[in-house]
C-alpha cells in the first residue's frame, strides 16, 4: 500500500472530483480535502437555481470546447479523455441519473443539487478521503525533498461530527445554529499542532480554490511561482435605467440579436427583462465573451438589440407596410409582430414616437420608418452589472501556458496540480463550467495517483 500523501485545497466540484479519482485509482493514498469555509460544495448547492446544472448534452469534445471564451484550445485534449458523456456515466454508476432538457442543460432527475452533493460526499468518504471544513491555508512552501509544507489558518479545528449535523455556537446573549460538515482528525504523524498554528505535509498538492474574485484568491499559486491573469467577472447581467424597459420586468423574448457597437461583440439567444435590466442566455454569453472588454468600459456602454433576428430589414418593412394597407383600422400598439410579446411591442411602438391612439391607416411613412429602426436596432445604455443569480464565474486565473493539460501539473513546480476555475478557463452558461471542473479534476486526480 502506498503511503503517498495528497492534499486538495478547495472543497468544490473540481476538488472533490480530483480527490475521489485519486483515492479510487490508488487505494492506500492518504487524500485530504481542505475547505476554508464551513460548507463543502457550496457552489454546487446554489447552481442552476438549486437544481445543479451538472453538464451539457454536447458529446463532441471539439464542439464542447468552443463554448469557452478562455481555454478553448487547451481543453480539447482533456475533453477527449473525459467529456460530458463520461460525466453522465460516472454519476449513473453511483446511482444518480441525469436528464437533458431541450436546451441541452443536464440536471439530476431529482432536480435537487443535494443529490449531487450527497453523491460526491458519499463517494469521497467511500474512497477514504478525509474531509476538513473551516480549514483555510495561509501558506504553502515547497521543501528541498520536493514535498509541500502547508500552514493552516489560525483557527481551532471543529470537533468531529457527521456531515450536516447541527453544531450550536452559543454567544453571551443569543444562540446561533449553523451547519458544518465535519473535519476529520489530522492524519497520524502528518501534522504539527501549536497554539493557533497547524502545519501539514504532502507529496502531491492540488489547488482547486475556485475563481479568483480578487488577485488574493490566487496567492497560493503565485507564491509557488505562477502568474495570474487579472481576474474580472464573467457571466453577469446588465443594469439599465431605461424606464420603459424596467416596466417590463418578467417579459422574455425567445430570440434577439444583442451587440455592443465598436467591440465586435454579438450574440443571439433568449432575452429576459428583469427589475434591474437584462438577463437571459444572450446577455450571459455576451458578458462571457466580452468579459475583459466590458470591464475596460467600466460596464458603461451602448447595447444594440435586434428584436426580430430571423427577419431581414426588408422583410420587417414589408410586414409593416402590409399592416398599413390590410389593417388600417387597428391600433398600432395592439398589433404586435410575432413572436414579440404584446407588452414589449407596445413599449417599442411608444419608444419609436408613435402615439397610443395611432391606427395603421394613418401611420405616416416617417413614423413607420422610426418603428422599423426601433425593431432592428434599439439602443439602450448599460450602466452596470450584477451577478447571474447567486453564481459567480471569473475570467482570469493561473496562466494556462504554465500548466500541462495532459496531467494538470504545474510546468514550474513539480508535484503541484490545478483544477477548476482557479485556472484562466471559463465557459458560457449551460453546464460548461461544471464540466471543466469534472474534467480537470479527473485528469489531475488520475495524474496524482500515477
Amino acid at each position: 500500500m502506498s503511503s503517498r500523501q495528497v492534499i486538495v485545497v478547495g472543497g468544490g466540484a473540481a476538488g472533490f472530483f480530483a480527490a475521489i479519482t485519486c483515492a479510487e485509482a490508488r487505494p492506500g493514498t492518504e487524500v485530504t480535502i481542505l475547505e476554508k469555509s464551513a460548507e463543502f460544495l457550496s457552489k454546487v448547492r446554489i447552481s442552476g437555481g438549486g437544481r445543479c446544472n451538472v453538464t451539457h448534452a454536447c458529446f463532441d469534445p471539439r464542439d464542447f470546447a468552443t463554448r469557452f471564451p478562455r481555454g478553448e484550445q487547451e481543453l480539447i485534449g482533456p475533453f477527449q479523455r473525459f467529456q460530458a458523456r463520461d460525466t453522465v456515466d460516472w454519476f449513473k454508476a453511483r446511482g444518480v441519473k441525469l436528464n437533458a432538457e431541450c436546451d441541452g442543460r443536464m440536471f439530476p432527475l431529482s432536480n435537487s443539487s443535494q443529490t449531487i452533493i450527497d453523491c460526491l460526499v458519499g463517494a469521497a468518504k467511500g474512497a477514504g478521503v478525509k474531509l476538513r471544513a473551516d480549514c483555510g491555508v495561509d501558506e504553502v512552501i515547497r521543501l528541498a525533498d520536493d514535498r509541500f509544507k502547508l500552514t493552516l489558518s489560525g483557527r481551532s479545528p471543529l470537533p468531529r461530527t457527521d456531515p450536516g449535523e447541527r453544531i450550536k455556537a452559543r454567544g453571551p446573549a443569543d444562540e446561533n445554529e449553523t451547519t458544518h460538515p465535519h473535519p476529520d482528525p489530522l492524519p497520524s504523524g502528518k501534522g504539527e499542532g501549536t497554539t493557533g498554528v497547524e502545519t501539514l505535509f504532502c507529496d502531491r498538492l492540488l489547488l482547486a480554490t475556485g475563481g479568483c474574485r480578487t488577485a488574493k484568491g490566487g496567492q497560493l499559486a503565485v507564491s509557488l511561482g505562477h502568474t495570474l491573469e487579472p481576474p474580472v467577472p464573467s457571466l453577469f447581467t446588465f443594469h439599465l435605467e431605461t424606464p420603459w424597459l424596467r416596466e417590463l420586468a418578467g417579459v422574455s423574448v425567445e430570440s434577439v440579436d444583442a451587440s455592443v457597437p465598436g467591440t465586435g461583440l454579438r450574440e443571439r439567444g433568449a432575452l429576459l427583462v428583469t427589475h434591474t435590466g437584462l438577463s437571459g442566455p444572450v446577455i450571459l454569453r455576451l458578458s462571457a465573451w466580452g468579459a475583459r472588454e466590458l470591464y475596460d468600459l467600466d460596464y458603461r456602454f451602448p447595447l444594440h438589440l435586434q428584436w426580430l433576428p430571423k427577419l431581414s430589414e426588408e422583410e420587417i418593412a414589408t410586414e409593416l407596410q402590409w399592416r398599413r394597407s390590410q389593417q388600417p383600422a387597428r391600433l398600432v400598439v395592439n398589433a404586435p409582430v410575432p413572436p414579440l410579446p404584446a407588452r414589449l411591442w407596445e413599449q417599442l411602438v411608444i419608444a419609436a414616437g408613435v402615439k397610443r391612439d395611432t391606427r395603421w391607416g394613418v401611420l405616416t411613412r416617417s413614423a413607420q420608418h422610426s418603428l422599423l429602426q426601433q425593431l432592428i436596432r434599439t439602443e439602450l445604455p448599460v450602466t452596470g452589472k450584477s451577478l447571474n443569480k447567486e453564481e459567480f464565474v471569473t475570467c482570469g486565473g493561473v496562466r494556462l501556458s504554465e500548466v500541462n493539460f495532459r496531467t494538470m501539473q504545474s510546468r514550474l513546480c513539480p508535484g503541484l496540480y490545478f483544477a477548476g476555475e482557479l485556472l484562466d478557463v471559463d465557459g458560457v452558461t449551460g453546464g460548461f463550467n461544471f464540466q471543466a471542473a469534472w474534467t480537470t479534476g479527473w485528469i489531475a486526480g488520475t495524474a496524482m495517483a500515477a
